[in-house]
């Protein structure tokens, strides 16, 4: 995990305006599923807009328009139908670039996701590239299953999870190279929490994150992982695997305490999330195929009171 290093956008890249209405259908499935109204419907259900209500308006609309663009990258990655995912994918790639104005690049973004990032890209000061790794995350999602090593699927969380913590700081106006390591270090940490909570579903999506490597090591095999409870070599695994994450997560911390404000309490909460998220699997003792373990809410609360209280702002 490296520092990322921050760069204003050159005026190349500058955003441009667009039109209301420029949109046009990529597939049928993309023309319902992807609307505004659809994607907002989803976020219903998370507990991303929950969070949301707790900060200024100034961040809110920001981070609404980013939820939005992630939200549909992934739908694209997830729920498209296979042929027409990475064209999708491709189409969206263009669209931000379009939105930067890269050269050789024409035309206005017709994707309301894209469009909708106009004003947040140029208020923030966002750069391109993480919009773009988020798209590249899902394209390795439709040839990539598996991951051998640990150190592949931190590569793979460097696309997935990364660049949103960087876009966060880059919104809260607060980025610089140390928030942005230690940023990466919790990002990398809550998606691997989720990674080892969804260990089912992902099977069923014909994916593996657990890393080959390791699976190994504790003598686990890919039908070990459908079975309706974890065999005792899994559930080892999945410990080793939750202290990986929780160092991880550790690790980052210590980002709350460079931060103030509602930037200082949005990233306390992710790291509350995750601690919380990562405490339940090991409540549920590893067992992540009978049930996928959720965190309560008093848990998350507690670890969120114990984030902001062990990282004074300076």
């Amino acid at each position: 995990m490296g520092i990322v290093t921050h760069h204003r956008p050159a005026v190349a890249e500058r955003p441009e305006a667009v039109q209301p209405g420029s949109a046009r259908p990529t597939s049928a499935w993309a023309d319902t599923a992807l609307r505004p109204e659809a994607v907002a419907a989803k976020a219903a259900d998370e507990n991303f807009p929950v969070a949301l209500r707790l900060l200024p308006g100034r961040y809110r609309r920001h981070l609404i328009a980013v939820y939005a663009f992630a939200r549909t990258v992934d739908d694209i990655g997830d729920l498209a139908p296979q042929p027409d995912r990475l064209r999708l994918l491709g189409e969206l790639a263009a669209d931000i670039r379009r939105l930067y104005r890269v050269p050789g690049e024409h035309g206005q973004p017709s994707h309301p996701a894209v469009r909708g990032l106009a004003s947040t890209v140029t208020s923030c000061e966002i750069p391109m590239q993480p919009f773009l790794d988020l798209i590249k995350a899902n394209e390795q999602d439709q040839v990539v299953s598996r991951y051998e090593t640990f150190g592949d699927l931190l590569g793979y969380c460097c696309l997935s999870a990364n660049p949103v913590g960087l876009i966060v700081l880059h919104v809260f106006g607060c980025f610089d190279a140390r928030r942005a390591e230690l940023s990466d270090a919790v990002c990398t940490a809550l998606q691997l929490a989720e990674h080892w909570q969804d260990v089912a579903e992902d099977l069923r999506a014909g994916r593996i994150y657990l890393p080959a490597a390791d699976m190994r090591q504790y003598g686990c095999t890919e039908h070990d992982l459908a079975a309706g409870q974890a065999p005792p070599q899994l559930r080892r695994l999945l410990a080793f695997e939750v202290d990986r994450a929780r160092a991880l997560m550790d690790a980052g911390a210590p980002l709350v305490g460079l931060l103030s404000g509602a930037a200082r309490f949005a990233v306390a909460g992710y790291v509350a999330g995750g601690r919380a998220a990562l405490a339940a699997i090991a409540a549920a003792e590893y067992d992540v195929l009978a049930v996928t373990p959720r965190p309560r809410k008093s848990r998350v609360v507690a670890e969120l009171v114990r984030a902001l209280m062990r990282t004074v702002p300076r």
